[in-house]
């Protein structure tokens, strides 16, 4: 399975035209993904869960590359990594779920990338055997919450002053969920 993932390739036409390339991070994409993230303004910052301005730590996750822990999946368009998206894995008695979590670059959001990597993930986790995915997503960014219940994903909860942005304002989050199997319902 592990072999099928890594030959994932996806090609998706954005609606104006701008082709895209789908793929798992590899070890040659380190100055990509740093990259990717050097431009983070500050509305995008508060809301990382962790500090994406240290190129050292950036780094760390393509020199560490491990898809058994995380699988980040990587827009790629003419050579330049614009979007990751990424699978975190549970173990122990949640090792059938995976969070999930996508940063765009700007100029490519509102533009149907999130939507694309997002099915992306999803057809992934199945293949993996995952069986539920779980997003948590602030509860002001209203657009990506309906994006992901154009999925599929159902909100399960919202948790009052769940996030802490770096100047200590806290915001709630919505709890976003999708099974990727149906219970069997036998009589």
């Amino acid at each position: 399975m592990l072999d099928q993932i890594v030959k994932y390739r996806q090609i998706v036409t954005l609606a104006d035209g701008t082709r895209v390339l789908l793929r798992p991070l590899m070890h040659e994409d380190r100055d990509g993904l740093i990259a990717l993230f050097e431009p983070v303004g500050p509305d995008d910052y508060k809301l990382m869960r962790n500090d994406v301005r240290n190129k050292e730590l950036v780094g760390s996750w393509v020199d560490k590359l491990d898809y058994k822990k995380v699988l980040p999946i990587v827009a790629v368009v003419a050579e330049r990594i614009v979007g990751d998206a990424t699978l975190h894995f549970r173990g122990g008695p949640g090792r059938h779920i995976a969070d999930v979590r996508i940063f765009i670059s700007k100029e490519f959001r509102r533009r149907g990338l999130g939507t694309a990597m997002l099915r992306a993930l999803i057809d992934v986790a199945r293949k993996c055997g995952l069986q539920l995915l779980v997003a948590e997503v602030v509860a002001d960014q209203v657009k990506v919450i309906s994006a992901f219940k154009n999925l599929g994903f159902e909100q399960r909860a919202l948790y009052p002053d769940y996030f802490m942005m770096p100047d200590g304002e806290t915001h709630d989050v919505v709890v976003l969920m999708l099974p990727l199997t149906h219970k069997r319902e036998e009589f």
